[in-house]
């Protein structure tokens, strides 16, 4: 992993949720190429989290792991006061850490939805809540909260999935207003389908119907999504605040 000739995020220190496979761990990998020291918190994988933790520090840059949920919030108070101890504070947040399942509403257990809702929504909340005194304190900070084309526009796909989805962008837009004023940024980022992942789990015909609508004619990848994430995260972007971008090949 070479870093790029002008890194976007040199000496910048971004906390990933969710970041120890898929989008997530592009994320790190293309944040860490761009200069940054990377923070990511992961659920059951240990394997998965240290193959990438070794991969960047290899390449030459800090990177913590911690096992921890985002639904745990003394676990994520610890991790992000670990984090200020070590560094000059944490600069960048990407709510991505999220999960997905299959399921008609008619069929739904009500645990089905609390999970989907608590994983996405009340995670983004309490991950963003942990770090946002130490942004406010330096008024400067970086916030982007993943969320999926499912939120945002009117497509089949399960029902809890993209209610949570869309409650991203009302946070997202919410929280921008709220915290402008202190130097620090909230965005949002909706995939559209990409090569792994929630969109795995398409049935065959509706993954033809959505090729049908690409205008690129393809799912889009990982390392895709995550060169924009990083532009979005970066200094480069500093007057966008409060606003959902789509990137899925034009459908």
């Amino acid at each position: 992993m070479q870093p790029s000739a002008s890194p976007l995020l040199a000496g910048r220190t971004a906390l990933v949720t969710g970041g120890s496979r898929g989008l997530g761990r592009a994320l790190c990998q293309v944040l860490a190429r761009e200069g940054a020291n990377v923070a990511f918190n992961y659920s059951r994988s240990t394997a998965d989290a240290e193959s990438l933790r070794a991969e960047l520090v290899a390449a030459g840059r800090r990177c913590w792991a911690f096992q921890a949920s985002v639904l745990d919030r003394p676990a994520l108070g610890q991790m992000v006061q670990a984090l200020e101890s070590e560094t000059d504070g944490i600069d960048i947040l990407i709510n991505n850490a999220g999960v997905g399942q299959v399921v008609p509403l008619a069929l739904m257990e009500e645990a089905d939805w609390d999970r989907m809702m608590d994983t996405h929504v009340k995670g983004a909340f309490l991950s963003t809540q942990a770090v946002l005194r130490g942004m406010i304190r330096r008024r400067r900070g970086r916030i982007l909260n993943i969320s999926s084309l499912a939120g945002v526009k009117m497509m089949q796909a399960p029902v809890h999935y993209s209610t949570a989805k869309a409650a991203m962008r009302g946070f997202t837009e919410s929280l921008a207003k709220e915290i402008g004023r202190y130097g620090v940024t909230v965005n949002c980022l909706a995939p559209g389908v990409l090569e792994e992942g929630v969109s795995a789990n398409l049935p065959e015909k509706r993954l033809a119907d959505y090729l049908s609508h690409c205008a690129l004619g393809r799912v889009g990848t990982f390392a895709e999504v995550a060169e924009v994430a990083a532009f979005l995260v970066s200094d480069r972007n500093s007057y966008m605040s409060g606003s959902t971008l789509i990137v899925d090949g034009a459908v």
